[in-house]
């Protein structure tokens, strides 16, 4: 997908960026492939020359960002580096991942409270080997002394799925506790910093 803005942009391009925008703010049932064309400025028929249902589109959409995001992780968890730094890199390139493509997050929110009903695939499934790779990275480090012995490690991803989650996708309503933009330079800062400092704390074996 072409970011939105370059002037090489194709229509095919165009739509994947609007559907996305629209997928994320209304849901899937809540967007119609008029609404689509109509933000890309094209008919419905020009729309279904390049993808013929919602379905296709959607998939092609969450395909996308999900690749993206596997790529940013992949070269996180490649590092070299390892205890607290490797789980630093990892989550660092989850919250710019998401502070980059917040509608990434609420498309997953959605898929999560309608079980999957609309992508056509498992996401949780999708994501399980990722997710058991990190627990047993957790486990290794904790049976190796760098961090601190938890009975159910999976509970320290639990955390952090909420943690880097929760910010992006409830942005507007923490707006309102906040007095910030939560999407401002020195809020991401600040929520970066946070949730770094958090894990640190939460493993260190002393």
């Amino acid at each position: 997908m072409v970011e939105q803005g370059s002037e090489h942009t194709s229509t095919r391009d165009q739509i994947l960026h609007e559907a996305t925008q629209c997928f994320a703010e209304q849901g899937y049932d809540g967007t119609s492939l008029n609404d689509i064309a109509a933000a890309v400025g094209i008919r419905r028929q020009s729309l279904l020359h390049h993808f013929p249902s919602k379905e296709q589109l959607y998939g092609e959409v969450f395909e996308y960002l999900l690749g993206v995001w596997f790529e940013r992780l992949a070269e996180a968890i490649s590092s070299p580096v390892r205890g607290i730094e490797k789980v630093e890199l990892v989550l660092e390139a989850g919250f710019d991942f998401f502070a980059d493509k917040p509608e990434f997050v609420r498309l997953v929110r959605r898929e999560a409270l309608d079980s999957g009903a609309h992508l056509g695939v498992d996401l949780s499934a999708v994501l399980r080997p990722m997710w058991d790779r990190a627990g047993a990275y957790f486990r290794r480090e904790m049976d190796a002394g760098t961090f601190r012995r938890y009975d159910d490690p999976e509970q320290l991803l639990v955390t952090g799925y909420g943690a880097l989650l929760s910010y992006f996708s409830d942005a507007p309503f923490l707006e309102g506790l906040l007095d910030v933009d939560p999407y401002s330079r020195d809020a991401l800062d600040a929520r970066r910093r946070h949730i770094t400092s958090f894990y640190r704390m939460a493993l260190d074996p002393t």
